[in-house]
């Protein structure tokens, strides 16, 4: 019997024609956690569907999507898909073709994952009080990843383009598996012994069980004790881990770690030149304004006739002279006639004439007192009444049986009216 031999086309064909005719793999329903879910421009949604021991990857239309999906489905939900099994001929692998998706719980590793995450942020390991600034200009970086794979060759790629008198340091370590977290503390503790100014943490994409050392409780302490500033640059753009929370700094991807961890060489060129040029300009603009300075100061009548200053103070000590002596002249003459006024002067030579007049007035004034001296009139004859301290002056003043006073010139006689 003649071998025939199969093409790869036909091969793929033949064993995707098997699973159209196999009615269990038609209107299937199947169960499992989203892993690794992404929507393109297309439309088209494709993820893996996994349990504990095995994983299958599912396609979901953006036809189907629209007239039954009635939720936005993440990585670690627990769903339950309908859909059928065929191979896709070009790759020559068999997938789930998902007509609809239903939820069937969160998924045990994402439920862990958001334990952890709000613990920790209760604890304030997400605090930004305890996050440290990047170095602007560090010397040397270190990169704890794996040896091997495009995260380490990214960043060394970046560094040297953008800052080539970096030293980078790499602390080789498992990134995936059960073994992986503790090498990772590990590895950020060595990094600690040496001179480094940045610390990039990370790895490439994968599904949340590939990311887990980076979601471990260990790590992100390590990191969070860490004395050198953490970059964390874990996964794809749209991959959160505990670590990217507790970093100092957050990088969507390892080319963009290592341009947070150093900076562009052409850009401080560039600013070194500009501040060059200001320097010079503004010490050009200094010694013109210092020269224009200069020259009118030079062209001053004062530094061409210096004496000229003299000649003014001159003309001006002139005149205060001038009115010191007419003043003090003023002054002695107006004193020397007060002092002729007050040689004559009446009091000086005739003080009695001062004292006459006032004299005289006293004389009068004493007369008249005598005239209206009540005791003078007692001498004369008369008699004064009083009835108490009251002076009586009229017979109306008294009634019959008052008692009056007569005072006389020698004494006082007690009588009663009758």
């Amino acid at each position: 019997m003649e071998e025939r031999t199969f093409s790869v086309s036909e091969i793929n064909s033949y064993l995707n024609k098997k699973f159209k005719e196999d009615p269990n793999l038609k209107n299937i329903y199947v169960k499992g956690e989203i892993s690794n879910y992404k929507t393109y421009p297309s439309g088209h949604s494709y993820f893996t569907l996994k349990d504990e021991d095995s994983q299958i990857p599912a396609v979901f239309f953006k036809f189907y999507k629209k007239r039954s999906l009635t939720f936005e489905p993440k990585d670690g939900m627990k769903v339950i898909v309908k859909g059928k099994i065929e191979v896709y001929e070009k790759d020559g692998k068999y997938q789930l073709y998902v007509t609809k998706i239903t939820e069937d719980g969160i998924g045990i590793l994402y439920a862990k994952y958001e334990r952890l995450k709000k613990d920790l942020e209760r604890e304030g390991l997400f605090d930004d009080a305890h996050k440290k600034e990047i170095p602007k200009y560090p010397k040397r970086i270190g990169v704890v990843t794996a040896q091997t794979g495009a995260v380490i060759k990214d960043i060394i790629t970046t560094v040297r383009r953008r800052y080539p008198i970096c030293e980078i340091l790499l602390f080789s370590t498992l990134v995936q598996g059960n073994m992986a977290a503790p090498q990772i503390v590990r590895q950020i503790k060595h990094a600690q012994e040496y001179d480094i100014d940045t610390l990039i943490v990370g790895r490439g994409g994968g599904s949340i069980e590939d990311l887990w050392p980076f979601n471990e409780e260990i790590v992100a302490r390590a990191i969070y004790d860490c004395k050198i500033p953490v970059i964390s640059a874990v996964g794809h753009e749209t991959d959160y881990t505990i670590s990217d929370f507790v970093a100092d700094k957050r990088a969507p991807t390892p080319t963009a770690a290592g341009e947070f961890a150093v900076p562009n060489i052409i850009e401080i060129k560039n600013n070194v030149n500009q501040l060059s040029n200001r320097i010079n300009k503004s010490i050009e603009n200094k010694l013109f304004e210092n020269k224009t300075r200069l020259k009118n100061i030079s062209q001053k009548n004062v530094l061409k006739n210096p004496e000229s200053i003299y000649e003014i103070k001159g003309m001006h000590l002139d005149n205060l002279i001038n009115k010191l002596d007419f003043t003090s002249k003023s002054i002695i003459s107006q004193n020397r006639n007060r002092l002729f006024k007050l040689e004559n002067s009446i009091v000086l030579k005739k003080p009695e004439e001062i004292i006459k007049p006032k004299k005289e007035a006293c004389l009068r004034n004493i007369n008249k007192l005598e005239v209206l001296n009540p005791l003078l009139t007692l001498k004369r004859g008369y008699t004064m009444a009083k009835s108490g301290d009251k002076v009586i002056s009229s017979a109306k003043e008294v009634n019959s049986g008052d008692e009056l006073d007569i005072e006389f010139d020698d004494g006082i006689v007690n009588t009663k009216v009758i």
